[in-house]
């Protein structure tokens, strides 16, 4: 059942960090919202495609004001328990926020492409590898680099450094290690302190921590509490990174250094030779038309 909220409690548990929303996507929810009956289902397939929307959507249903005593890492069920009213007053807050350059706009649209992409790779992964919580995946693949658009509003000089961190990327060398040298922190950490505000579950912020150190995480043959999770997790986003060509988009190589040190210990995790995932990266492409 739906609760609705007010458009001041909205603005209250929105306060804190937040990344601008795509463009197109909120001129497509206006659009839907001034609809006669506003289809909530076509309201939460776009809201799903954008980072920034999709984190003010769950800081907002994991707020204390819900009580759950669970915190909520998928947007469909978010979606479902606030309803369409407070989801449209969601929006309008974040339209408020969401006013930026044309040239903020052309650089972070390699972001938003990326994230987009990445987020429905790892669902289709997620299925078809049989890991549980494909939701979640799909959550940690739309969120995972959601710090690189505050280190842009930090730094200008981003993505050069971002670009040098990929193109140094090697097994003695994380692309979180570049970062911290220029910048004195990184994308990682920023998505790590944005994903706890947004309220996301521990296991997917720790995830968003740890996506630039997979290669530490899946040499630990240890089985700790929730390591299992958290390898479940980074398998399928470094897989889907591989696969969308995050080192092209992002960081503007011609080859994943990052997959060449880490692919190998993912797949014997995963139980996939390196024939049957490039048949699978081949038909991901091909249905995404790629």
């Amino acid at each position: 059942m739906s609760q609705e909220l007010t458009a001041e409690q909205i603005q209250q548990a929105l306060q804190g960090i937040t990344i601008p929303p795509q463009p197109q996507i909120m001129v497509d929810l206006q659009f839907e919202q001034y609809m006669p009956d506003p289809d909530l289902e076509t309201i939460a397939k776009l809201i799903a495609q954008d980072p920034g929307l999709s984190g003010a959507l769950l800081k907002l249903v994991n707020s204390p004001h819900f009580g759950l005593a669970n915190k909520i890492g998928s947007i469909q069920r978010a979606v479902n328990l606030l309803g369409s009213r407070s989801i449209i007053n969601l929006i309008n807050a974040q339209s408020i926020k969401g006013e930026m350059s044309d040239e903020t706009i052309v650089t972070l649209n390699r972001f938003w492409d990326t994230a987009q992409d990445v987020a429905m790779t790892c669902l289709t992964l997620a299925k078809r590898t049989g890991i549980q919580a494909v939701d979640e995946a799909y959550t940690l693949g739309l969120f995972h680099d959601c710090g690189v658009p505050l280190m842009l509003k930090r730094f200008p000089n981003y993505m050069d450094v971002l670009e040098d961190a990929y193109a140094n990327a090697s097994a003695d060398n994380r692309v979180v290690d570049t970062e911290n040298r220029a910048l004195n922190t990184n994308h990682s950490v920023v998505g790590y302190f944005t994903a706890k505000s947004w309220r996301l579950p521990e296991h997917i912020s720790g995830a968003i921590a740890n996506h630039h150190n997979a290669l530490s995480i899946f040499r630990d043959d240890t089985s700790r509490n929730g390591q299992t999770q958290l390898k479940n997790l980074l398998a399928v986003l470094k897989m889907a990174e591989h696969i969308c060509a995050s080192y092209r988009v992002l960081g503007n190589q011609s080859e994943d250094h990052e997959w060449n040190a880490v692919g190998p210990l993912v797949l014997d995790y995963i139980g996939l030779s390196e024939y049957d995932f490039d048949s699978l990266k081949q038909n991901i492409r091909e249905l995404s038309g790629r």
